[in-house]
C-alpha cells in the first residue's frame, strides 16, 4: 500500500426534499459512499465528503401545491427529517448543505456569469408547452402524456418512469396539464442553453478514450449511447416561480434549471464547509492532484458523466470526476420503490422500529447492493441474513470468545504457547485481509468488501468450532491459552477492519475488547505483529447482535400491504409451468455470458431492439422484444445471459444470431438475467 496520502472529494447525491430518504436511496448511493469515505479517512487521506438537499425541484412545487402549502415549508419539512435520520443512520458527511442556503444561490448564479459572459450559452426563442388555465409555462414535472418509446401513458414530461428514456415535455403523445389537466398549448419564451454538441469531441476523449477501462461497464455504456447518439442544447434556465433567478435583467421571473444549478450544490456545499473549518475550499476542486469521485444512482449517469463535467470544462479552472461509480436500482418485494405510491422502506422509520440496528440494514444493502444489476429487498431475506450471518456467524463468534476469556482468565487477554498450523494459517488469514479489502474498496466492489469481511468472521467461528477450548480447559489449559489467544487477535481485527463497513457493531466490539478509540490504517493491521496483547484487560461483553422476531417481519409486510403500491393491479399471479423436458433437451442448450455493447430501436416496430452483443468470443446481432421495459441507452454496458445456440431467424429483415435470457415478474416487469458479479464475456453458463 502506498505511503503517499491523497486528497479526496466525494460527493453523494443530493436528495431532493420532496420525501424521506428510503432504502433504495441508501443501496444505490449513500452506504457505498459512506464505506468509501470512511476506509479512505482510516488511510489517513483527505476526504472532504460533500452532501447536501437539493430544494429546487420542480416535483417540490407539485407537492407544496398538492398539499396546500408553499415549497419553503416542503424543503424545511424534509430536510429536518432526512438530515435527522442520515446523522442517526451514522452516514459521516463531512458537510450537509442545502441550496436553498445564500451560499448556494451565491455560488450558481456566479457559474451561471461566469459562462454567460465566456460566450458558453446559446439563446433560443421557442415555442413551450404553456397551461393557460394557470396562466404558466410548464415545466417537465407539470406535464404528463403518453411516452413516445414506450407508450407509457403516465410519462413525464422529462422522464418516462416505465423504460427510463430521457424526454422533453413536447415528446410526449397527448401532453396534459398536471396543475389544471387542462390540455397545454404551445407559447413563445425565451431561454439560455447550454451547447452540448460542442463538447463532444472533449468528452468523447475524456470518457471514451480515457475511462473505458476504469469505469463501471453501465456508466460508460450509458455515456457512450449518449454521445453516440449526438448530443444536442439543453437549457439552463425555465419558466418557474420557484428556484434561483437567473442573474440576467432581460430574464426576470426565470429561474436557472435544477439540473444546471443543483450539482454546483456540492461546490456551494465545499464552501460552506471549509469556511466553517477556516481552509481554503479550492484545492478540494481545483487541484489536479485531487480526486473527485461522484456516487450516485443509475439515474443520475448524464448529469454526473456529461452535463455538469462540460460545465465544470467550460467554466475552466475545476477538476474532473476521477470515476462516477453508479448503481442500478434496488426493488422492494418485487416491485419498483416508488415515493409517490408509499412503495418504501423510509430509513425514520426503520430507525424508530429498529432501534440501534443500523448495521443490520447497512450489512444487508450492501451484501445484496444492485452494484452491476437491480436487485430485490425483501425483509424475509433481511431477517435470514441478520439472524444467519450477523447474529450466527460475526456475533456468536465475538459473544463466545469474550464470554470464555472472561469466564477462563478473568477477562484478561492469555500468553499463547506453542502455535499450531491452523494457529498460524488464521493469523496470516488476518495479515493478508486488510490488503483484500482495500482493493475492493478503491475498485467500488462493496458487496465483495462485504463477503471478504464476513469470511473472517467465518473462519473465526469455524475455528473456535473446530477448536473447542471448553472441552480443551480441563486437559490441556495451555492449548486453550493459544486458541483463545489467536481468537482474540481474530476478534480485534474484526473491530478494526469493520469500521467502514459496520461503524456502529465496530464501536461496540471496541468497547467489549477495551481497545482504544483511535484507529489503524489498513496498512498497520497488516503489519502488526498482534492487535491485541498478552494480559489486556478486556471490557464487558455484550451482545453485537440481535435476533429478527417473526413478529417483527410480519409488521413491516403488513405496513406494506396497507399501502396503495400493493393494489389489485400489482397482484398478478405468474404465468403456468410449461411441459416437462428431458435432461438431454436441456443440456443441449449453449448459455454464455455476454455484454451489450450498442442498442438501438428497431424501426417502425414498438417492441424490438436491435443489440449487439459482445460474446468475447465474437461480437453478435439479436433482435429482443424488450424495447417496451427498457431504453435503449440504459442497457448499454449490462451483462447478459445468452443462448448462442439457437438457429439465427430474420426479424424485420435482422437477423437475430441469439437470445437473451429474461424474467418476467409477477407485475409484468422485464428483468436481465445476468450473472451477480461482473463475469469474462463468453464464460459458460451451467
Amino acid at each position: 500500500m502506498s505511503q503517499k496520502k491523497r486528497r479526496l472529494t466525494i460527493t453523494a447525491a443530493l436528495p431532493y426534499t420532496n420525501g424521506p430518504i428510503h432504502i433504495g436511496h441508501l443501496a444505490g448511493v449513500y452506504v457505498p459512499a459512506d464505506i468509501y469515505a470512511r476506509y479512505q479517512r482510516l488511510e489517513g487521506n483527505d476526504v472532504a465528503f460533500i452532501c447536501g438537499s437539493d430544494e429546487h425541484g420542480v416535483a417540490i412545487s407539485m407537492k407544496a401545491r398538492k398539499e396546500g402549502t408553499t415549497p419553503q415549508q416542503i424543503i424545511d419539512t424534509y430536510d429536518a427529517i432526512i438530515r435527522e435520520s442520515f446523522r442517526d443512520f451514522g452516514i459521516s458527511f463531512d458537510n450537509y448543505s442545502r441550496t436553498s442556503r445564500q451560499v448556494h444561490h451565491d455560488t450558481a448564479r456566479s457559474f451561471f456569469t461566469t459562462l454567460y459572459e465566456k460566450g458558453a450559452f446559446e439563446e433560443h426563442t421557442n415555442q413551450q408547452l404553456y397551461d393557460a388555465e394557470a396562466d404558466q409555462f410548464l415545466a417537465d414535472r407539470f406535464v404528463i402524456g403518453t411516452c413516445p418509446r414506450c407508450q407509457n401513458e403516465e410519462a413525464y414530461g422529462d422522464q418516462c418512469e416505465k423504460c427510463g428514456a430521457s424526454l422533453n415535455a413536447t415528446d410526449l403523445i397527448n401532453p396534459k396539464s398536471t396543475l389544471t389537466g387542462s390540455i397545454p398549448v404551445m407559447k413563445e419564451t425565451t431561454h439560455w442553453y447550454l451547447p452540448l454538441d460542442r463538447s463532444e469531441a472533449f468528452l468523447k476523449s475524456w470518457i471514451l478514450e480515457s475511462h473505458k477501462s476504469d469505469w463501471k461497464p453501465n456508466v460508460y455504456g450509458q455515456c457512450k449511447s449518449w454521445i453516440d447518439d449526438g448530443l444536442k442544447p439543453r437549457a439552463v434556465t425555465r419558466d418557474l416561480d420557484w428556484g434561483i433567478d437567473v442573474p440576467l435583467e432581460e430574464a426576470a421571473g426565470k429561474k436557472l434549471y435544477v439540473w444546471f444549478e443543483a450539482p454546483i450544490g456540492y461546490v456551494s456545499s465545499t464552501i460552506e464547509w471549509a469556511k466553517e473549518k477556516g481552509i481554503d475550499w479550492e484545492p478540494y476542486w481545483k487541484d489536479e492532484h485531487t480526486e473527485l469521485v461522484h456516487f450516485i444512482g443509475k439515474d443520475n449517469i448524464v448529469f454526473h458523466c456529461i452535463i455538469f463535467p462540460a460545465i465544470l470544462k467550460e467554466h475552466g479552472g475545476y477538476i474532473l470526476p476521477k470515476n462516477v461509480p453508479a448503481n442500478e436500482f434496488l426493488n422492494l418485494e418485487g416491485q419498483k420503490l416508488s415515493t409517490s405510491k408509499n412503495w418504501a422502506v423510509w430509513l425514520h422509520e426503520y430507525l424508530e422500529d429498529f432501534r440501534d440496528m443500523q448495521d443490520a440494514l447497512r450489512y444487508v444493502l450492501t451484501i445484496n447492493a444492485p452494484e452491476t444489476k437491480d436487485n430485490d429487498f425483501t425483509w424475509t431475506d433481511f431477517q435470514a441474513r441478520v439472524n444467519n450471518e450477523l447474529v450466527a456467524v460475526y456475533g456468536n463468534f465475538v459473544n463466545r470468545v469474550v464470554v470464555l476469556t472472561q469466564k477462563y482468565y478473568e477477562g484478561q487477554v492469555p500468553q499463547p504457547q506453542v502455535f499450531s498450523a491452523e494457529d498460524r494459517a488464521l493469523l496470516e488469514e488476518i495479515k493478508h485481509l486488510p490488503s483484500q479489502l482495500s482493493q475492493a474498496f478503491e475498485q467500488y466492489k462493496f458487496r465483495e468488501s462485504a463477503q471478504i469481511f464476513m469470511g473472517l468472521a467465518r473462519s473465526g467461528n469455524k475455528y473456535l468450532a473446530d477448536q473447542e477450548p471448553w472441552k480443551l480447559i480441563k486437559t490441556e489449559p495451555s492449548r486453550v491459552q493459544t486458541i483463545l489467544y489467536v481468537a482474540l487477535q481474530v476478534a480485534a481485527a474484526l473491530a478494526h477492519l469493520g469500521e467502514p463497513l459496520l461503524p456502529h457493531s465496530s464501536k461496540k466490539l471496541k468497547e467489549m475488547l477495551n481497545l482504544k478509540a483511535d484507529t489503524l490504517s489498513f496498512e498497520s493491521i497488516s503489519a502488526a505483529n498482534e492487535l491485541i496483547a498478552p494480559n489486556h484487560q478486556l471490557g464487558t461483553s455484550q451482545l453485537l447482535f440481535r435476533k429478527i422476531e417473526d413478529a417483527e417481519i410480519e409488521k413491516q409486510l403488513e405496513k406494506l400491504r396497507a399501502t396503495d403500491a400493493s393494489s389489485n393491479e400489482n397482484q398478478q399471479t405468474h404465468p403456468p409451468v410449461k411441459e416437462l423436458i428431458n435432461f438431454d433437451q436441456f443440456s443441449a442448450l449453449d448459455l454464455r455470458v455476454g455484454t451489450i455493447v450498442s442498442a438501438e430501436k428497431m424501426p417502425k416496430a414498438d417492441k424490438l431492439l436491435v443489440l449487439k452483443v459482445d460474446l468475447g468470443f465474437e461480437e453478435r446481432t439479436i433482435v429482443s422484444g424488450i424495447a417496451e421495459s427498457f431504453d435503449p441507452a440504459s442497457i448499454v454496458g449490462q451483462q447478459v445471459s445468452v443462448v448462442v445456440n439457437l438457429a439465427p431467424r430474420k426479424l424485420r429483415g435482422v437477423e437475430s444470431q441469439g437470445m437473451i435470457l429474461m424474467a418476467t415478474r409477477a407485475d409484468g416487469q422485464l428483468e436481465f438475467m445476468a450473472p451477480e458479479n461482473q463475469t469474462e464475456n463468453g464464460s459458460l453458463i451451467s
